[in-house]
């Protein structure tokens, strides 16, 4: 019986370091960045153009404040190709632009002044 418990513990305490040698990749990362808009309209936009993109586990905009808060895995995406999502749809940040063509089909009141 003794034999059978410490088996059991050998068998728990490997499957615990296999799974935190495979988190141990994963890198976590938390960056905020302004992002131009105006509405509710802008806001379901911006945090859409992230929803189901691998890698980025949440997205969260404000309003009032234009800040963009996003958490990601960098061993999957890098924060240019999150602000490039953004600019994909529309929007601009400070050191990255939209494409003229794309932010001029967004509705009038998610026009902004552009930097």
């Amino acid at each position: 019986m003794r034999k059978i418990i410490l088996s059991a513990f050998t068998v728990a305490l490997l499957a615990s370091c296999g799974a935190n040698q495979s988190n141990s990749t994963a890198s976590n990362s938390r960056e905020s960045f302004k992002v131009y808009g105006n509405c509710g309209m802008c806001e379901k936009t911006i945090e859409g153009s992230l929803t189901n993109v691998n890698g980025v586990t949440s997205a969260d905009w404000n309003k009032e404040t234009k800040q963009m808060e996003v958490a990601f895995d960098t061993t999957i995406i890098s924060i240019n190709d999150v602000k490039l999502k953004i600019a994909g749809v529309g929007y601009d940040m400070e050191n990255v632009r939209a494409d003229e063509s794309v932010y001029s089909t967004l509705p009038g009141c998610c026009q902004y002044d552009r930097p």
